[in-house]
């Protein structure tokens, strides 16, 4: 009881203390969250409350503003568990704004979640993922990190046909 306490002041400091790119992971990580190097975390995301030791993010990753990310759907004692698995976030991923990260998700090296996304399945590595449907919208040649200006990774992508459905 006294950890969940603990965890949840963690958390709200971690929601709006400045230093994405320090104090932020720093704070997430004490709380149990595995993070790498160079990972920005905006403000007022949220990192599940009561698991954040089952989510991981990879080096050179971003969380978007205001992302949400969920380990578990459950209410009451733990045996009426709805869903329940880790989240994996690979190397260098960017996850826009306003996203929503469901439980039992592993986000490919390379990708870029559209802002506004709600992830309920994998993603590929090296992919552009968003509405609509929530699939590959691109193939990524350039990662959204640092390391790379906008302009580099929106030159890099590679959009992907679309299947023609059936009238």
């Amino acid at each position: 009881m006294i950890r969940n306490i603990f965890n949840r002041i963690i958390h709200k400091m971690a929601n709006c203390i400045p230093g994405g790119g320090t104090l932020r992971p720093f704070l997430h990580r004490i709380r149990g969250t595995k993070i790498g190097k160079n990972v920005w975390i905006s403000q007022e995301v949220y990192i599940d409350e009561l698991h954040p030791e089952l989510v991981s993010i990879g080096d050179n990753s971003t969380i978007g503003l205001r992302t949400s990310i969920f380990t578990h759907f459950y209410w009451g004692p733990r045996q009426n568990n709805y869903s329940d698995g880790n989240v994996v976030i690979e190397k260098d991923v960017f996850i826009g704004p306003h996203c929503v990260i469901l439980p039992k998700v592993h986000i490919g090296q390379g990708s870029v979640i559209k802002a506004g996304s709600v992830v309920t399945r994998d993603v590929p590595p090296f992919t552009f993922w968003g509405p609509p449907g929530g699939e590959v919208l691109a193939r990524v040649t350039v990662p959204l990190t640092a390391e790379h200006t906008f302009a580099e990774f929106m030159a890099g992508l590679k959009p992907m046909r679309r299947k023609k459905t059936a009238e």
